[in-house]
């Protein structure tokens, strides 16, 4: 009964998501896996058949944080604006592993339902189903985008180095000629690191949602 919990899949992904937490997703491998479970790699292979297989289901685990916000009679961008926060608070708990949400979006079952939803928004809207289906593409790749690329958690975690290189990002910006690039240097602080990562986020959501209602039919 022990080794059966030790190997329940759910309790080996909960580990693999620390170490690529920590890590990084290149540091995670089955033998490490194995090692932490007190088994043999092969014994992992029986719930998952390589590395590529586990990193899907980190992928799917990510989405089935998202906690999906109930329909209501908010007009449909008011919905979509929630649904869209709602994924990228769960993403943005896990920055390095948020572009393994990608390919989960039309398999995972959590990825299905955000899907659908998503997409029927999006037709409330006046898009057709084809459009819809485009615009909610290109919107997961914006919101994933927006996770990866926020500035802060791309950062090293340890304060000390963390500290320097934004001295060392943001030296480089003072040191341009504030005659020719005023803009740069007066906002050289925040192009390094914002000044609120909340806003950050609020921004980047607001831009892709104000996207979508600019082409909207």
């Amino acid at each position: 009964m022990a080794t059966k919990e030790r190997l329940d899949p759910a309790k080996i992904v909960d580990t693999a998501l620390a170490i690529a937490d920590e890590e990084g997703p290149a540091a995670i491998s089955l033998r490490k896996l194995a090692a932490q479970h007190d088994v043999t790699p092969m014994a992992l292979y029986r719930h998952f058949k390589d590395k590529d297989d586990l990193l899907a289901a980190l992928g799917a685990r990510l989405l089935a944080e998202v906690v999906l916000p109930e329909p209501s009679d908010a007009p449909w961008d008011v919905q979509l604006r929630e649904l869209l926060t709602a994924v990228v608070t769960a993403l943005r708990a896990h920055p390095r592993l948020a572009d393994l949400t990608r390919t989960q979006f039309l398999v995972a079952e959590a990825g299905l339902a955000l899907s659908e939803r998503t997409l029927d928004l999006l037709v409330q809207g006046g898009f057709s189903v084809d459009d819809a289906a485009e615009v909610g593409r290109q919107t997961v790749s914006a919101l994933v985008a927006l996770v990866v690329g926020d500035p802060i958690a791309r950062e090293v975690s340890d304060p000390e180095a963390r500290a320097a290189s934004v001295r060392r990002k943001q030296a480089s910006l003072n040191a341009l000629s504030p005659e020719r690039y005023p803009r740069i240097t007066s906002a050289a602080r925040t192009l390094i690191w914002p000044k609120s990562q909340d806003r950050y986020y609020e921004i980047g959501i607001e831009l892709t949602l104000a996207g979508i209602r600019g082409i909207r039919p």
